[in-house]
């Protein structure tokens, strides 16, 4: 699955302000920012991702995720360890 497919899942599940993905084959890479996140702890932030791709997950398409989620304020802090 590419990356900007993935993306777009997310981006249309998530009310976002960036979603950064790095798919190598079935592996996959992200970093989610929305200010939905606020007050959150990681686990429901993730649980939040996974359900923009869980079809993905079940069918073998996506195998490994790895995910880093931020509030906007977090990311202002954090995004210069991301290429900015």
């Amino acid at each position: 699955m590419k990356a900007l497919d993935i993306k777009a899942l997310i981006e249309q599940g998530i009310d976002s302000e960036e979603v950064r993905v790095d798919a190598n084959g079935n592996n996959v890479q992200l970093v989610v920012v929305s200010s939905v996140f606020e007050g959150l702890l990681p686990i429901k932030r993730q649980q939040l991702v996974y359900g923009c791709i869980q079809e993905q997950i079940a069918d073998g398409t996506i195998h490994a995720v790895t995910m880093k989620t931020f509030t906007p304020t977090q990311w202002q802090k954090e995004k210069v360890f991301y290429g900015g």
